[in-house]
This record gives structure tokens, C-alpha cells and sequence, in this order.
């Protein structure tokens, strides 16, 4: 099933953890709506501008959710999230291409090296309404990840 002209429903459920561990991450329909929404205002305007996105997680079910340690309530178990990247593609440029021309609800530039333009990744999610506009950059410190706001451009990060 094809979500937007570039993504399709596999690309956007498909999870090597839940084929491993035998984990139904099959969306509803309510969720596949929510993956078309996320695909339509952020993924293909992205893949229309940079060309190939390789997306890494997107929907994850609740029983997902848990057995990768992530939160319940995670905007992917929502069909709300992704994260991806565009090969070739610096994550600073991508993060402040998305910030500056498209509508995110939550844009995270995930654990980005300054000089390895191909670490890290970016996490992004998008709602109908209230969004939050919250623009952050995610990194290890003590063992522990901490959050940083971005208030302008990624760039001026590093």
C-alpha cells in the first residue's frame, strides 16, 4: 500500500526487532491515516527536495514500544513519528532544511558529531493540529540523553 507517490506502508512498519521477536506491527486504520499525513507533510517534501530518504523507524506498535525500550507513549506508537535520513545528506542541513520550510510538530537532530555530517539522525513528527514547533538536539551525557532547544539554525550548534 502506498502511503504518498515515494513511500509505501512497509517502508514505514517494517521493523527487523518485531519480524525477530514474531511482534504485530501492523497499524489500524486510524494509524495508517496519521502515516499518510506524516508522509504527506513532512517525508515527501523532504524526498522531493533531497532526493532518497531512508527511513529507519516509523510506526511502532506498543508491544514494539517496549521490547526496544522505548516509551508507550512515543509519538511512533502514535503513527505520528519517524526517523530517517537522506544519504549524502549533512543531518545539520537536513534538520534546518525541515525547520525552515516545513510545519514539524517535534524536529530532533538525534546524537549528530560535529565533523561527521553523516552521524546521528533526525527524528520528526507532524499533527493535524497543535503543533508544537519544538526544535531540539538530542546527545549523550553521563550515560544519559539530554535534550538542548535549537532556537535557530543547527549549525550555530557546532
Amino acid at each position: 500500500m502506498n502511503l504518498t507517490r515515494n513511500f509505501s506502508l512497509l517502508e514505514l512498519t517494517k521493523s527487523d526487532t518485531a519480524i525477530r521477536r514474531g511482534i504485530d506491527n501492523e497499524p489500524n486504520a486510524d494509524q495508517i491515516d496519521k502515516l499518510k499525513l506524516l508522509c504527506e507533510n513532512i517525508l515527501q517534501p523532504v524526498r522531493d527536495h533531497f532526493g532518497r530518504v531512508k527511513v529507519t523507524s516509523g510506526f511502532r506498535s506498543v508491544e514494539l514500544c517496549t521490547a526496544i525500550g522505548s516509551s508507550a507513549n512515543s509519538q511512533h506508537a502514535k503513527a505520528e513519528a519517524a526517523d530517517f535520513e537522506c544519504p549524502g545528506v549533512d543531518n545539520v542541513e537536513l534538520f534546518d532544511w525541515i525547520k525552515n520550510n516545513l510545519e514539524p510538530d517535534q524536529l530532533i537532530l538525534e546524537f549528530y558529531t560535529p565533523g561527521e555530517p553523516n552521524s546521528g539522525w533526525i527524528h520528526c513528527s507532524w499533527v493535524p493540529e497543535g503543533r508544537r514547533a519544538s526544535f531540539l538536539h538530542a546527545y549523550r551525557s553521563e550515560g544519559k540523553t539530554k535534550y538542548k532547544p535549537i532556537l535557530g539554525s543547527a549549525k550555530d550548534l557546532f
